[in-house]
């Protein structure tokens, strides 16, 4: 259990100060905020130990977000308690999506009221922006006897939809067209030798959920993982994907899942996350690099050759490409030849050779050449030579081989809603060692 909520600026001050138990004093928060946050040591590790009192916080723009306790809590419940913290507050900011300082400013009676609300006696309770903005609103309250007894009825749900089973999802929902849209958005990170040889490769993707759904639908979401193919039937060929890790909604039926490895949930009204998950195994790559870099000593210059090539197929394309090509910082001219497709031009302040192609076509390869001519240094002390960058966004592709298997929605009514699948890949951390 937290003893106490802290928000904290860059100098160490304390703007918001939440005490739910009396075990942690506000002297021993103010030791941490002066030791610790103004020193700048709160990025070092994100739980500190001082005078016998835990201080697990993060740092979002430029506050501080400090949990206190002196217990043996669970740290990695505290640490999720304070993220959806930071989620929840800039539901409620304007503009929405900015946390700043200026911001918990403007908004400290908000700031109070939601604390407490999303904890009790220390223990995390409910952090759904959706939930709470129906009855912690920033607007004027009406007045009038109609106007109470529409506030009575509607705190009555409120309360049902907050206690219940299904608190993500109120009744009586109602669409005049039901859809559903899903992305699969993937992040490729790969780092590859000079040689091409893959030394890690992981994808860390996101399925992505709009449901505009009547009534309480029950929906069954399957995909091509190995346990489930093997589970469903032993005979079949179909390999599958192996996952590493994964994350679901709180909607998500869990026992079902570890039993079945069936996901199955009532969907939150709008938009969310339905999982997140990594994959380690059998990445596809989207691109492949080939970098030939030649240096020339005693003429001081050095001559890039870089070719790139598209895996995916031709009837695909892949959008915003961004190819980096890092040059020595004591670069006197740098002169780009040719660039099969795109532009490529010598940008200092990124000390690299920027390649850019608008629109990449599918199992087709470029080539970009130049030639850096350098100044001479002094010292001994030789280039580190940083790997070359890609970055990229390639639709209806996915690095992991995750697909989509099916979707069943089944509500009372029986109604037939129309379904929307997209795949996104796109860059994480994409290198290449020249």
């Amino acid at each position: 259990m937290a003893s106490s909520v802290v928000f904290v600026n860059q100098k160490g001050d304390i703007l918001i100060y939440r005490r739910f138990r009396d075990d942690v004093s506000r002297q021993e928060v103010t030791n941490f905020c002066n030791c610790i946050v103004a020193t700048k040591a709160a990025k070092e590790t994100p739980i500190i130990n001082l005078d016998g009192v835990s201080f697990i916080h993060t740092t979002q723009n430029d506050i501080t977000l400090v949990a206190t306790t002196k217990g043996n809590v669970n740290a990695a419940m505290l640490m999720q308690f304070l993220y959806a913290l930071v989620t929840l507050c800039k539901a409620y900011f304007t503009p929405q999506g900015e946390f700043s300082e200026e911001q918990v400013r403007k908004n400290f009676a908000l700031i109070y009221e939601l604390l407490d609300e999303v904890m009790d006696f220390g223990l995390p309770q409910i952090l759904d922006p959706d939930l709470l903005k129906m009855y912690i609103t920033q607007g004027g309250a009406k007045t009038g006897a109609g106007a109470l007894q529409n506030n009575i009825e509607k705190l009555k749900q409120i309360t049902i939809q907050a206690t219940g089973a299904i608190s993500w999802r109120a009744e009586g929902i109602r669409y005049k067209r039901n859809e559903v849209f899903i992305d699969i958005i993937e992040n490729v990170n790969v780092l590859l030798s000079v040689r091409g040889t893959v030394l890690k490769a992981d994808v860390v993707g996101q399925v992505l959920v709009k449901a505009q759904l009547s009534g309480m639908p029950e929906c069954k979401f399957g995909i091509n993982d190995k346990l489930l193919i093997k589970n469903a039937d032993p005979t079949k060929q179909d390999r599958g994907i192996q996952i590493d890790d994964i994350k679901f909604h709180q909607c998500v039926r869990l026992g079902r899942f570890d039993r079945d490895r069936s996901i199955t949930f009532i969907p939150p009204d709008g938009v969310f996350e339905l999982m997140t998950y990594r994959i380690s195994e059998n990445i596809n790559l989207p691109f492949k690099v080939v970098p030939v870099v030649q240096e020339y000593p005693e003429l001081n210059k050095l001559e890039y050759s870089v070719k790139l090539k598209a895996i995916f197929e031709r009837t695909n394309f892949a959008s915003n490409v961004v190819c980096k090509v890092p040059v020595p910082p004591n670069s006197a001219s740098v002169k780009v030849y040719s660039a099969g497709a795109g532009k490529a031009k010598y940008e200092p302040e990124q000390n690299a050779i920027m390649w850019r192609i608008k629109k990449f076509q599918g199992d087709m390869e470029f080539l970009m050449s130049a030639e850096v001519v350098i100044t001479p240094l002094k010292s001994d002390k030789q280039w580190s030579k940083p790997p070359i960058s890609l970055d990229f966004q390639v639709p209806m592709f996915t690095g992991s081989g995750l697909r989509v298997r099916y979707l069943r929605i089944q509500d009372k009514s029986d109604y037939k809603p129309t379904k929307w699948i997209r795949y996104i890949t796109k860059a994480g951390d994409y290198n290449h060692r020249i």
